[in-house]
């Protein structure tokens, strides 16, 4: 038998010894191979024509007994594709090509992995220089391809469609799917943990939404990400990275182990990564394990909890444990059962990003049902608790790390683990039954019972306080400030006092707008502050106050005025800001003194595109600023820019926003829809934000109507030239200029640097004043929809999206406007006016009436702004 045998295995090693050479290109059908035989050449059974990529069986382990059948890129050795992930085979295991397709087998013959029924008759498989591993047909039809079902891994090139995922392996040395994917919708690409969402690719600072179109695939080339809308040649978003130093590196896009999609290139002879999001790893759900408390510093456990022996948190209380989930297979109930169950809240300012992405089983519930709700499902191991919505999160199934908020930021939602009392059961019975049993024990071991009874009173008192603490939690008699305190998201509440010492008791105000005064401040640690004393504030409680303080306080961009505090005394509220030194543009731009250069305000442009664009598509609570002008644009010593201002309407009362609908905003640079039925929207901002452009070209106010100084004499417009001309009845009248009117006119003519201020002549070239004059028509475009959103603004002035050409149907109306603004009959003499036909008389105070049309342009000289 034994020479049997040895003869049947030289027989199998002679009959296949083909399969040991390395095929270049292609196989043919009836070939089969195994690691064993393709020892000598490292695995590898088949390379690519230019030798780019190899396909082989191997096993990234060297001391475990698992092979896979894989594409690995040869430079690197990095897999890019792997077969049988989920199921490896040991080294005698074969991988088979035959008239149907790829199979693999295990020892004993099963088949593991295959490729699907096929349309016709394998000819061929071939692996290409792009790493795609396909098969052909007699008719070179591709019958299957790897291109289309990736693991973890899309290359340079490869086009992902809308629906794939891709899914993380376990560890270096296990292929087989981990808990972290990458799916690409219609809308987005999205980041899950255990189906669990915590990221989208759009909240990341280098994703730029061009077109508004659904996603069909995505691809990742030497400049960046793109995913493609229909025709695939539009780009509907794109992620923008440095670009590769040689065309020769080579990138892969890949969904990494630590839960962060990766774009990495390999530089010669090392693997540089040129992106990762997200940028805050801490975002990965499950980096500190359950319950760990993830920061910039590392792992740690929260308070009240210890380090668990393999990875995450256990409760500190030895007698509290944490329940197990039931997989989610009972739905979650209202009941009364709560007591079954010791919820342990999580410190202040605990997130937990999923919760950021799951809808609440309920709205407007107290906490007690909510706790009710978490208690009745056996999936639930954890609540997140709204404490001013009153929505309920139920964490189920899966509980990973959690994080804290910086800057003493709090998150807008509570916490509470769900714990199980080790206790519980032996303290019911103990009720009943210890008085009998201490009867009996007690003549014959007297001291012992005495000892035992003491434990257990001991534990008793410590149970019912942990339920009376719990029960506390559900009390709404709170007094205002204790509810103020409760709310999570809360920037840092700063004394009364505190700010009169700073401001020097209100001393040195510095500006003043539609909400009240600005005043310069000085903290104890030398900090400068910019203290708004707000004064058209609603008869809003404290609470609901601080619960919109909390949301504009959780807005960061570098683009954006930092909210640092607020101070809630009485009924006087105050807002305490980061300081800019240089104030707001409308001082450096239209004040007399050296012009502003031009690469100068082309960073402003950006800068304040940027902040809109944040503010509108990338803040979790989206934002309308309604009042975009120069006056709410800051600039600090290094010409850093921050729009001010932003999400102040929220603090107005019902009444206060019903007054406002149609008077938010200044004039000069009101959208047309302000005075129409047309809805508010982002592109309201879009529109102002194009009269602030064309500012920024000219260096002086866009629209300059002065008045006579009630003698008749003329007075002088910003540039210190007259404006007035003598009419009839030695009226003086109004020589209006209205600069959009001659920016499309010039454009018309395609004279841009006409329309640059004069006294940047010779330092502009007309290809940069072309760009900009080109992007703020496109901002004006009567019709909302027709205007860019700020996103696509940026793109335009950064250079990554073509600037579109302006709609000039939907800029008639300027000529419109602009004839009537320039019309003699608009004069003002001291108090009086003369109103055009289509005009209306708007009086914003005994004092101070104006004339306005129907129309934009012809608000009152009067702010007639809300929220500044």
């Amino acid at each position: 038998m034994a020479t049997v045998a040895t003869c049947l295995l030289f027989f199998t090693l002679f009959t296949t010894s083909y399969s040991a050479i390395i095929n270049t290109g292609s196989v043919t059908p009836n070939f089969t191979t195994t690691h064993f035989l393709l020892i000598d050449n490292e695995g590898v059974f088949l390379r690519s024509i230019n030798g780019t990529y190899t396909a082989a069986i191997i096993n990234p382990k060297p001391t475990s007994q698992s092979y896979y059948l894989l594409i690995r890129h040869a430079s690197s050795g990095t897999v890019v594709w792997t077969a049988n992930r989920n199921t490896p085979i040991s080294n005698s295991g074969d991988v088979r090509l035959s008239y149907t397709g790829i199979t693999i087998h295990d020892d004993s013959g099963v088949s593991i992995w295959s490729t699907p029924a096929l349309q016709s008759t394998v000819a061929s498989l071939h692996l290409l220089d792009s790493g795609n591993l396909i098969l052909l047909d007699r008719f070179n039809k591709t019958l299957w391809q790897s291109f289309d079902h990736p693991t973890d891994t899309i290359v340079t090139g490869q086009r992902f469609p809308v629906g794939g995922s891709l899914i993380a392996i376990n560890s270096p040395d296990d292929f087989s799917e981990g808990d972290y994917t990458f799916n690409l919708t219609s809308g987005d690409g999205i980041l899950r943990w255990k189906s669990l969402t915590y990221y989208r690719l759009l909240m990341d600072p280098k994703a730029v939404r061009n077109l508004n179109q659904p996603v069909s695939s995505l691809m990742v080339n030497g400049s960046g990400i793109y995913l493609f809308g229909s025709p695939e040649s539009n780009v509907a978003i794109r992620v923008l990275i440095t670009p590769a130093a040689a065309v020769s590196e080579y990138r892969i896009l890949k969904m990494s182990t630590d839960g962060q999609l990766v774009v990495m290139r390999y530089a010669k002879t090392e693997w540089v990564t040129d992106f990762s999001t997200p940028g805050d790893s801490c975002r990965s759900p499950s980096r500190c394990g359950k319950l760990g408390l993830c920061s910039t510093g590392g792992c740690s456990c929260p308070p009240g909890f210890r380090t668990a022996p393999v990875s995450g948190c256990l409760l500190s209380d030895k007698l509290l444990s944490l329940p197990e989930s039931c997989g989610g297979n009972k739905p979650p109930r209202e009941s009364n059962s709560s007591e079954n169950f010791i919820y342990v809240q999580l410190a202040a300012g605990m997130k937990y990003y999923p919760v950021d992405f799951i809808d609440p089983v309920r709205n407007g519930v107290v906490l007690s049902t909510c706790k009710s709700l978490c208690s009745a499902s056996c999936s639930c191991l954890a609540f997140f608790y709204g404490n001013q919505s009153g929505s309920c999160h139920l964490i189920e199934n899966h509980m990973g790390s959690i994080t804290s908020s910086s800057n003493n930021v709090t998150d807008d939602k509570l916490g509470f683990v769900k714990t199980i009392s080790s206790s519980q059961n032996q303290d019911d019975n103990s009720n009943s039954d210890f008085p009998v049993v201490g009867l009996i024990l007690l003549p014959a071991t007297g001291v012992l019972a005495v000892s035992v009874f003491a434990i257990w009173m001991c534990r008793r008192t410590k149970n019912n306080k942990m339920r009376q603490n719990s029960k506390k939690l559900d009390d709404n008699s709170y007094s205002d400030d204790l509810e103020m305190f409760s709310i999570a998201g809360l920037p840092v509440r700063f004394d009364h006092e505190d700010l009169v010492e700073a401001t020097v008791n209100f001393s040195t105000p510095i500006g003043s707008g539609g909400f009240g005064t600005v005043y310069k401040g000085v903290l104890r640690d030398k900090t400068v502050v910019a203290v708004k004393k707000i004064t058209a504030l609603g008869a809003q409680g404290k609470k609901e106050f601080g619960t919109e303080i909390a949301i504009i306080g959780n807005i960061h961009h570098v683009n954006l005025v930092k909210l640092k505090g607020f101070c809630a005394h009485g009924r006087e509220r105050f807002l305490v800001y980061e300081y800019m030194s240089r104030g707001s543009l409308d001082r450096t731009l239209f004040c007399p003194g050296p012009p502003m250069e031009w690469q100068e305000r082309f960073e402003i442009a950006l800068g304040t595109a940027r902040g809109l664009a944040y503010l509108h598509s990338e803040c979790e609570h989206k934002i309308i600023h309604c009042d975009v002008k120069p006056e709410n644009i800051l600039l600090s010593d290094n010409m850093q820019v921050k729009i001010s201002d932003f999400g102040l309407s929220k603090l107005l009362s019902p009444e206060q926003s019903g007054l406002f609908t149609t008077m938010r905003g200044t004039r000069g640079y009101l959208a047309p829809e302000w005075l129409t039925n047309t809805a508010i929207s982002d592109k309201t901002d879009v529109y102002s934000y194009g009269m602030v452009l064309l500012e920024l070209i000219q260096g002086r106010k866009n629209c300059v109507q002065p008045l006579s100084d009630g003698s008749g004499n003329p007075s002088t417009s910003t540039d210190g030239q007259s404006s007035i001309s003598s009419g009839s009845n030695n009226r003086p009248r109004a020589r209006a200029f209205y600069f959009p009117l001659q920016a499309l006119e010039m454009h018309e003519e395609g004279q841009y640097l006409d329309l640059v201020e004069p006294r940047l002549a010779g330092r502009v070239t007309s290809d940069e004043a072309e760009k900009l004059v080109k992007v703020a028509l496109c901002c004006l475009h009567e019709d909302p929809a027709l205007r860019p959103t700020m996103t696509n603004v940026v793109a335009m002035l950064e250079g990554t999206l073509l600037v579109s050409e302006p709609r000039l149907e939907s800029l008639n109306f300027l000529r419109v406007y602009g004839r009537r603004f320039t019309e003699p009959s608009t004069v003002v003499t001291g108090a009086e006016i003369e109103v055009p036909s289509g005009f209306m008389v708007v009086t914003n105070d005994s004092s101070s009436p104006s004339a306005s049309p129907n129309s934009f342009s012809y608000m009152s000289s009067q702010q007639v702004s809300g929220p500044r």
